[in-house]
């Protein structure tokens, strides 16, 4: 059947409907337009105070292509009383002075404008401010580390990885840096991205308004699994964070049952040279065959793993999620631990052979159970 050119303009607008509505989600973690604290709340007054003359420009610009595209269209017909011929050329305007003052000026005018809100959002953004908490922010391939002094005494209390737990409503000041290569710490919910640069350091300051749960991305592609390098920042109450860094400041609890001593020994033996749990395996990082790998000590006070990309709890996606209580409340998602045990590389795409991630250590399915029975003492 042959396409009307009527037909022909419907199923172009029906494609580019389809094209618009792939951009819609009802409910996006990393949506910038909904910012949860200062920083992003003032990109986001930025973006709308910019949007509003670009719009302004793009509606003009726009329609005056259309109107002329429709109005000096080929073979358009002719209203009664036109004697031009279709190919007479439409006047010009060049050198109309009036014209050309305007769409000069009026542009300038408002780059003008929009420059001096610019500067003055990039002045507030650099501000750091005093009261601010320390967190020192490491991205590797393909996870994210994060460090806290928690004395102010210089020397590294609480190692964590893939969640960053701050208190909601404090300031907190990032120092990032990169292990590797270069990564790109971005949580859109409370302020812009910024590169991580092996051998350089990098401020950034964020603060949360509520208690919850903000969701993050690596931005910098840095390698075979750069799309599956998420975070979390969980922002918690203050007197919740202060029981989160009392439970962290405290060492691996012991084995109760044979079956996780077993799974101890198995650890200490066969993943003690790239994991540490303190007060088990307490080595130097140089050490270290891996040079870092995530500390260990209390993963099961945290609700991911590996990068993120997989929970450790079956309420790990709730949106009311209790953080502190998972370890006692929470299923444990076994099968998705026991899953990433058996086959990392098949999980998460990694490059073992040059000791980024986690190879395949063909444990047997004794061994799998034994280091499960024992990871999941870690609170």
């Amino acid at each position: 059947m042959r396409q009307t050119p009527a037909m022909r303009r419907i199923w172009l607008l029906l494609v580019a409907l389809a094209l618009l509505l792939t951009a819609c989600a009802g409910d996006a973690p990393l949506d910038t337009l909904e910012p949860e604290g200062p920083a992003a709340r003032t990109i986001d007054n930025l973006l709308n105070g910019v949007l509003v003359p670009a719009a302004i420009v793009f509606v003009f610009v726009e329609g005056g292509i259309l109107w002329l595209a429709w109005r000096y269209r080929a073979g358009r017909r002719r209203t009664e009383g036109d004697e031009d011929d279709e190919d007479d050329i439409p006047a010009q305007t060049h050198g109309n002075l009036i014209l050309e003052i305007a769409w000069t000026a009026v542009p300038a005018l408002m780059l003008g404008g929009v420059a001096v809100f610019t500067v003055g959002a990039i002045f507030d953004l650099a501000d750091e401010p005093e009261d601010a908490m320390q967190v020192e922010v490491i991205g590797q391939q393909w996870w994210w580390e994060f460090r806290y002094d928690t004395d102010d005494d210089g020397e590294v209390d609480i190692v964590t990885a893939n969640e960053m737990v701050v208190p909601a409503g404090t300031p907190i000041d990032l120092d990032i840096t990169s292990r590797d290569v270069i990564h790109s710490f971005w949580i859109p919910a409370l302020n812009g991205k910024l590169d991580a640069v092996p051998g350089r350091h990098h401020d950034l300051t964020i603060e949360a308004d509520e208690p919850g749960i903000y969701w993050g991305q690596c931005t910098e592609f840095c390698g075979l699994s750069h799309a599956n390098m998420r975070m979390r920042t969980v922002a918690l109450s203050p007197e919740e964070f202060d029981e989160w860094v009392d439970n962290q400041l405290e060492p691996a609890v012991a084995p109760e049952t044979a079956a996780q001593q077993s799974g101890q020994d198995f650890f200490v033996a066969q993943c003690g040279t790239c994991h540490q749990i303190n007060g088990v395996n307490d080595v130097e990082e140089a050490d270290l065959v891996a040079g870092s790998a995530p500390n260990l000590t209390h993963l099961m006070s945290r609700s991911t793993f590996a990068g993120s990309i997989f929970r450790l709890y079956e309420e790990a996606d709730d949106e009311d999620l209790d953080y502190l209580a998972l370890p006692d409340v929470g299923t444990l998602d076994r099968a998705q631990l026991e899953a990433w045990l058996r086959d990392p590389p098949g999980l998460k795409p990694m490059d073992p052979d040059d000791r980024r991630g986690m190879p395949n250590f063909n444990l047997s399915e004794d061994q799998i159970d034994q280091l499960v029975d024992y990871l999941s003492t870690l609170r």
